[in-house]
């Protein structure tokens, strides 16, 4: 739950790759849902990415195109669990404050 100040940093970017955030005090809501539902997506993207990562630097017969391709996903990858950490790290915080 946030404070009425405090907000939420959602797992997509805005117009012109600017953080978006939701304010509001219903974790159950259609966004805070969605919210959940993509980062579970994104972080099971990037377990699948890390997978396909590790055959292939083992792989030497990989080609420096399909090598490129997989660094390209798996920094996309990284941002997005940068960001559901953030995200995560800051609702954690907000919690651990409320439980003095």
């Amino acid at each position: 739950m946030t404070e009425p100040n405090e907000m939420r940093l959602l797992p997509w970017t805005g117009p012109e790759g600017k953080p978006c955030y939701l304010s509001t005090d219903d974790q159950g809501g259609y966004i805070s849902r969605l919210a959940d539902n993509v980062e579970a997506v994104q972080l099971g993207t990037a377990a699948e990415l890390l997978e396909m990562a590790s055959e292939s630097l083992a792989d030497e017969d990989a080609k420096p195109i399909e090598l490129r391709r997989l660094g390209h996903a798996l920094t996309g990858a990284l941002k997005d669990v940068l960001r559901v950490a953030a995200s995560r790290g800051h609702l954690l915080a907000a919690g651990e404050s409320h439980q003095v």
